[in-house]
């Protein structure tokens, strides 16, 4: 590897995982020792092969299959994850009060809390006279199952979301005692163990169901798709197009994060893996450090919202809303562009102010040897989108996905100038592609799993007798299915406990009562309003829709301040996009306008994961660079309005015209660019005070919706544009040689 490449090639996967471990408290496992280690390690893989199969070969019965998920999940966290920090950097040894390094009382935790849920599945025959009427051992276990759960989501995200859980609960037991609106009669312990265990509207849940029939897999083929090199050459590619400009590694920040944003939902993994690499550079052609780690985390919060992986909520988005995949990938295209064309301008004129260089030749990687080297890393990501786009399952698509990784690793290595063993490359591929993509009728999971037989059968005679030797090897696939589960236990107890935050909701009524309550506070205020605001600008009608945005937005983030992106989407469609919907909203606008707020408070402080993730590695100020990651991603929590009130820029909304996209989508991309300009304090110069605030409010009424709007603020940067021009013209003047 010559040095350019050297310089630009990823962390190994041992460091980005302490790195992760280091600033993401999701990932932060409990070392241990044998037998623990094993023990822990196959379970693991275990969970890992269970999904993997279920995917391609056919899903489980619903109840037994999230009854395994969950019962894995929680089990494992007792294991993986320590009850304390300082429980967890303690003496590291196997004794028999710690067998393997793991307190006994874990390994108990984890059975009791593995029996309970698996307890379902075993009485399913008999459930449908039981719910109602649970029986003694009902209750038990169900007491069981609340408390380990309550106690792993802590383990494995700390305390905000059970506190949340616990607090609903609390309202569902004492409702007699609530003041007004929010009264009602009350639940026995028995009721609500009865409506959160043995029912589909708790803790076996709608988000259960998800995380363990989509996002699991998705999790795996981002881990997959990153230990074959797709993720490298993704920034091979991105410093190739942006580097050389000013300011080059911010855009190459901006672009890579882009990219890897397919792969990965998680925006601290993203700002770890991508910022790696891109903040040193940044900071090394003269960015500040804060801005440099908020340049990172800022980039990559959007990897929950791009296509056409997206985050774990988008997964969920399919079964609220009973929408296609496909309609959530094509909604999600213009926001997401909209949030990293935001970020782009603002480094850009961040660079052009301070006069900050871009990469040279020899800093920049060799894109042609790149792609000569990993242009088969792409097949798996292109296969994964044909599957997407084709109608079909998206776990049949992480199941191509994963599989595809695993033939690309395994089969494809560069020697010399050659790729080697393309021939059985493409052997493999066809029979993916023929097991995915024909329709074999009632016996295609049989059909499957023969051709997967048969290509195992190719892949193992190729390996030994043609002497093939991939990318990676057999020890890389059973670390990948290791880590990919344990990346994806703390979203899978998120999704437990806010089941029970969801089975309070449908047990007290309490989300009709709280749209009832933002709805008449949001109208109180817009009856003020509308005594100053003139009536062409914004009738009542449209304030009061104005006013619940903004209050559910504020919640958005305040929720997100302690819990995960998924848990705060759940909680807030359930409580808050109801009062959206009853104001005329569509559900799918009011699903992404929840979604694109609870992503917003990764990089708000106080509580900025993504932020200080990015500060820690860039040795900045947290707060700092928290608070300029807010400002670099202000587009993305301006967005969301545009899209409530011209639900055309979402492209698959009810109503969609070519002409309210166009107005709208040109209003938002010239109203971003000067609202950047505008925060950067720098166009085409420097800004005197009264331009930036003129083109503070130009940009806030280009990007408004409605034409009417987007003129106005194009006649009001006029004086702007012409002062910066005439500034612009004076320099070079200046600058020019008598």
């Amino acid at each position: 590897m010559n040095q350019a490449a050297a310089s630009h090639a990823l962390p190994d996967d041992k460091t980005l995982q302490e790195l992760e471990e280091k600033f993401d408290p999701e990932m932060r496992f409990r070392p241990s020792v044998p037998p623990a280690t094993q023990i822990i390690k196959w379970l693991l893989i275990a969970l890992s092969c269970f999904h993997y199969y279920t995917a391609g070969f056919g899903l489980l019965q619903e109840v037994t299959h999230r009854g395994v998920h969950l019962a894995f999940v929680l089990g494992l966290i007792f294991l993986v994850f320590a009850a304390s920090k300082k429980a967890q950097v303690g003496e590291l040894r196997s004794t028999w009060a710690a067998p393997g390094g793991v307190p006994l009382l874990d390994w108990l935790l984890g059975l009791a809390c593995a029996a309970s849920v698996i307890y379902i599945p075993i009485v399913f025959a008999d459930l449908a006279f039981r719910v109602g009427n649970p029986s003694l051992m009902d209750v038990v276990f169900g007491t069981v199952l609340i408390v380990t759960l309550l106690e792993a989501t802590r383990r494995s995200m700390g305390w905000p979301l059970p506190l949340i859980a616990i607090g609903f609960s609390i309202y569902a037991l004492a409702g007699p005692y609530f003041p007004g609106l929010l009264r009602h009669a009350g639940a026995s312990w028995t009721q609500l163990v009865n409506h959160q265990y043995l029912t589909s509207q708790g803790i076996y849940g709608v988000a259960v169901g998800v995380v363990a029939t989509y996002v699991f897999h998705f999790v795996l083929f981002g881990v997959m798709a990153t230990r074959i090199g797709l993720g490298q050459l993704f920034l091979d590619i991105a410093s190739s197009i942006a580097g050389r400009y000013a300011g080059g590694p911010a855009k190459v920040s901006v672009f890579g994060s882009a990219m890897f944003g397919m792969l990965s939902g998680s925006s601290v993994a993203n700002a770890v893996t991508v910022g790696s690499l891109t903040i040193p550079a940044m900071i090394k052609v003269g960015y500040r450090r804060e801005f440099a780690g908020a340049v990172e985390a800022a980039s990559s919060t959007g990897g929950q919202i791009t296509p056409p992986v997206l985050g774990a909520a988008a997964f969920l988005m399919i079964e609220f809303l009973n929408v296609s995949y496909q309609t959530i990938i094509a909604a999600a295209m213009v926001p997401a562009f909209m949030h990293f064309f935001g970020v782009f301008m603002q480094v850009h004129f961040e660079a052009k102010r301070y006069g900050l260089r871009g990469l040279t030749e020899e800093e920049m990687p060799r894109l042609r040897e790149s792609l000569r080297q990993r242009w088969p890393t792409l097949i798996p990501l292109v296969l994964l989108i044909w599957i997407l786009v084709t109608g079909r399952t998206p776990y049949l698509a992480a199941f191509v996905g994963i599989t595809s990784c695993a033939i690309v690793g395994l089969t494809t290595q560069l020697k010399g100038n050659t790729l080697r063993n393309w021939g059985l490359l493409a052997v493999l591929q066809g029979l993916l592609v023929a097991m995915a993509f024909v329709d074999w009728g009632v016996k295609a999971e049989v059909i499957r799993l023969g051709f997967f037989a048969v290509g195992a059968v190719i892949l193992v005679l190729g390996s030994r007798l043609g002497g093939v030797q991939g990318r990676i090897g057999y020890p890389v696939l059973i670390e990948a299915l290791e880590t990919g589960a344990k990346y994806a236990l703390a979203v899978g107890a998120a999704a437990g406990t806010v089941g029970m935050v969801i089975g309070v909701v449908t047990l007290t009524g309490v989300g009709f009562k709280v749209s009832y309550i933002i709805t008449g506070v949001a109208q109180s205020l817009a009856m003020g309003l509308s005594a100053v605001v003139p009536a062409w600008l914004a009738g009542v009608q449209g304030m009061t829709l104005l006013a619940a945005l903004f209050m559910t937005g504020i919640v958005c983030i305040l929720m997100g301040c302690g819990i995960p992106t998924t848990a705060n989407y759940i909680i807030m469609v359930t409580v808050a996009a109801p009062t959206l919907v009853q104001l005329g909203v569509e559900p799918l606008v009011a699903h992404f306008f929840v979604f694109y707020y609870g992503v917003l408070a990764d990089i708000t402080p106080p509580v900025a994961l993504a932020a200080y993730a990015a500060a820690g590695m860039a040795g900045g100020d947290p707060f700092k660079t928290g608070n300029t990651a807010f400002r670099l991603g202000l587009a993305k929590a301006l967005v969301p309005f545009v899209f409530v009130f011209s639900p055309s820029l979402l492209l698959v909304a009810k109503g969609f015209t070519w002409y309210d996209f166009a107005v709208t989508f040109t209003g938002c991309v010239l109203g971003i660019t000067l609202l950047a300009a505008a925060l950067s304090k720098f166009f085409l110069v420097e800004m005197s005070r009264w331009q930036q605030l003129l083109c503070l409010a130009a940009a806030l009424l280009l990007i408004a919706p409605g034409l009417t709007a987007t003129l106005l603020g194009a006649a009001l940067c006029v004086p702007v544009l012409l002062g910066q021009l005439a500034g612009w013209r004076a320099g070079r003047t200046a600058a020019a040689p008598a």
